[in-house]
């Protein structure tokens, strides 16, 4: 089984490639933009302290940031699952390209966070993809990036963002957000790994995802296989992406609803269910159909 076929994601695709006008902000490291298996058609750069564009292709930054641009805007066909490559990709570098190296999922500073959330809002996007963890984490941080998160909500833009790869129970100030979508990651037979975190508001609002040996892009060659928390995010966020291309006048409380709720019903746990594509959509068009 594909990692696709686990969350139901193919048939969506076969339906879609999506649409320019839905803009995902992806807040992470540069991306290697002349990557051959990079569909860049639909990519901005915006805002930050520097270009969306790698300068250094083995920094961690960078392979960070094409690996999970590659799950979402890789070419249809290639190894990468390249879900929404006709969406538009609002790049929004959070992460420096000062050291090189892989990192298996680099952090940010609340406030910085904060800002970026901010400033892709501003640009118009739809859906804001997290892979990351929070690095610092003060009480004047945790309110700004608290603003920001009610920002969000307020303007109907979706967040979805990593559980964390501690291994632990709890939650984080992103991943106990009511708004956030959390994101565990799980193996090709829909069991959480054993480095995602868990808990209660993760299992209340979050999904489980593809993140267990995933292949996309790589800022320095062909391809690059990870696991993680942080590579299992766009699976949700493409969906997302995908779901809004198929229902455009649909609001982002019933994309939240469809995709959240497709899984019911819900025992008391700390795992979330598993993303269900297909699900999702028939709620939506059922919605649709009563309009």
């Amino acid at each position: 089984m594909s990692p696709l076929d686990l969350v139901k994601l193919a048939l969506l695709l076969d339906r879609t490639r999506g649409r320019h006008e839905v803009r995902i902000g992806l807040i992470d490291g540069p991306v290697a933009m002349s990557h051959s298996e990079l569909a860049c058609l639909h990519m901005r750069e915006i805002g930050g302290n520097g270009s969306g564009r790698c300068t250094q292709t083995d920094s961690a930054a960078c392979t960070h940031g094409t690996f999970v641009a590659g799950i979402l805007s890789a070419k249809r066909g290639s190894s990468a699952p390249a879900i929404c490559p006709d969406c538009t990709l609002l790049l929004r570098p959070i992460f420096s390209e000062e050291t090189s190296g892989q990192e298996d999922m680099p952090s940010a500073k609340p406030q910085e966070l904060a800002a970026a959330i901010i400033e892709c809002i501003a640009a118009g996007a739809h859906c804001i993809n997290l892979s990351l963890a929070l690095a610092q984490l003060s009480s004047r941080g945790e309110r700004e990036l608290d603003l920001a998160l009610n920002h969000a909500t307020q303007r109907g833009v979706m967040i979805v963002a990593a559980a964390g790869n501690q291994g632990m129970l709890g939650s984080s100030a992103i991943t106990r957000h009511p708004w956030v979508i959390p994101v565990v990651a799980c193996n090709l037979q829909g069991r959480p790994l054993n480095e995602s975190n868990l808990g209660n508001s993760i299992d209340k609002c979050g999904l489980c995802a593809p993140g267990d040996a995933i292949t996309s892009l790589n800022a320095a060659g062909q391809f690059l296989t990870l696991s993680g928390t942080s590579v299992a995010v766009p699976f949700v966020t493409g969906t997302i992406a995908l779901l809004w291309s198929v229902f455009p006048a649909a609001s982002a409380a019933q994309i939240k609803l469809a995709i959240t709720q497709a899984s019911l019903p819900r025992r008391a746990s700390v795992v979330p269910p598993l993303l269900d594509a297909e699900a999702a959509y028939q709620i939506l068009l059922t919605m649709n159909a009563r309009r």
